[in-house]
């Protein structure tokens, strides 16, 4: 059993990733050769694999989502493309395959050749060579397999034939170039959002409505509002597990959904989003589950809120990746005093909170992570002050997407406050970082606490 995206590029777009290609093969270097992999299928259990996924690296440069496929683009931007034959009697249960005849006028590529090839192929592409790219670490035994390519080149070095004699890593490059998105992943990230968004706005109005109603509702319930709302969209998967987390749960930053109660005066935690042909979506809310924040879920919800004002201030092109971090760090810091969640006679200033982290029993994550084709996308987030100098944290740039995500966990402690006890709240947004601040493209499910009171009363 083998569930295939069954999309590839169309004539409309092939020329997006044409430019992506022309752009790598131009970074590689005189006399080189770079090979991409797509991921490989992976067994669920017995005669029964889990849904394809293909590797990131590979999409983005090609749109092509059939497994057991590689590409392979030299400096010149000649690129092959080997893929699975044509085999009507597999793709009667499998389903259709492009094949090789096919795929240099569907996907834009110079040439295809047959998959089953791939171990004759692949050596004649490394002859005379100087350097191989190949994404390190992303693909189990792929070392031992260029490895033997390699081999079959040395082989041939009476007849004359040079081998690599260097070997270098694709991720370098790539990450790179997938960090900025161009305006086609952007125009997707921005439907996957608004999807995203439908799905929180059902699970938000299905718990105010059933409690209302006197019915059990579970967290499970909620997901499958989630699940719903993205597959009814177009959307092909969750981009990650959905996070589904009432009450106490919420105080667990990776809980999955299960089959806990939700109960009126609980507040829900839900981090969810989906995947919109390749490209994830990341949004948390956290909302009461009757549709009324009691006094103080208002004060800490308010509390996250202001910190994530702050970093959503904090966002543009210019300034640096921590800076939004470091923005919810001085409101939390702050907060938790005012509040008396921390004893200002035993933690001090705020400056001394965030000093001696004195936060982090309560906010114990960063406050953003790159987003693009996986959920924890690529790219570094930090960059050298100057050659061979230290690094800093990495400066935005206008096209990057960020999270900005802060939250507060509150279990029990003895200093706490009880009526803080089992609080946990997170509010998550997806930025596009631009010139003047940040896009963000979430927003279609409200943060406001008013406006989430209101969407849950209708």
């Amino acid at each position: 059993m083998n569930a295939l995206l069954n999309t590839h590029t169309t004539p409309s777009d092939s020329g997006v990733y044409a430019a992506r290609r022309a752009r790598l093969a131009a970074a590689l270097g005189p006399n080189a050769v770079a090979i991409i992999p797509t991921a490989p299928e992976r067994p669920r259990n017995r005669d029964a694999d889990f849904p394809y996924r293909f590797d990131s690296y590979f999409f983005y440069l090609c749109g092509f989502a059939e497994p057991n496929a590689c590409l392979v683009i030299d400096a010149s931007g000649h690129t092959s493309l080997l893929c699975q034959p044509k085999d009507l009697e597999r793709e009667i249960w499998d389903g259709y395959r492009l094949g090789p005849e096919d795929a240099p006028s569907a996907l834009g590529v110079d040439v295809a050749v047959d998959s089953n090839t791939i171990d004759d192929f692949v050596p004649q592409c490394l002859e005379n060579k100087a350097v191989v790219w190949w994404p390190f670490a992303t693909h189990a035994a792929m070392s031992q397999r260029v490895d033997g390519w390699l081999d079959k080149v040395r082989a041939k070095a009476r007849a004359g034939v040079r081998c690599p004699d260097t070997q270098r890593d694709l991720c370098a490059l790539l990450d790179d170039m997938r960090v900025v998105k161009d305006t086609h992943e952007l125009a997707t990230m921005r439907r996957a959002a608004a999807i995203s968004a439908g799905g929180h706005i059902r699970a938000m109005q299905r718990s105010a409505k059933g409690l209302l109603a006197g019915a059990d509702v579970r967290e499970y319930h909620l997901e499958a509002e989630l699940l719903h709302a993205f597959r009814d969209a177009g959307a092909q998967f969750p981009a990650y597990t959905s996070i589904v987390a009432a009450g106490a749960n919420a105080c667990v930053l990776h809980y999955r959904a299960g089959n806990a109660p939700v109960k009126s005066g609980d507040l829900v935690l839900i981090d969810a989003g989906c995947e919109l042909d390749g490209y994830a979506s990341d949004i948390t809310r956290t909302f009461p589950a009757n549709g009324r924040f009691s006094g103080p879920q208002r004060d800490v919800y308010a509390l996250v809120l202001a910190s994530q004002d702050a970093a959503v201030a904090a966002t543009r092109a210019g300034a640096r990746f921590n800076d939004p971090h470091e923005a919810t760090l001085g409101v939390l810091a702050q907060g938790l005093l005012d509040l008396g969640i921390l004893n200002k006679d035993k933690v001090g200033t705020a400056n001394d909170v965030i000093a001696n982290k004195s936060y982090s029993p309560f906010y114990m994550h960063r406050t953003s992570h790159w987003l693009g084709m996986d959920v924890h996308d690529c790219g570094a987030y930090s960059e050298p002050v100057a050659p061979g100098e230290a690094t800093q944290s990495r400066i935005l740039k206008a096209g990057m997407v960020l999270t900005i995500e802060p939250g507060l966990y509150i279990r029990p402690q003895p200093d706490v406050p009880a009526a803080f006890h089992h609080i946990g709240i997170r509010i998550e947004d997806d930025a596009v970082v631009t010139d003047g601040g940040c896009e963000l493209i979430t927003r279609d499910v409200p943060v406001a606490i008013d406006a989430i009171e209101a969407l849950m009363a209708a």
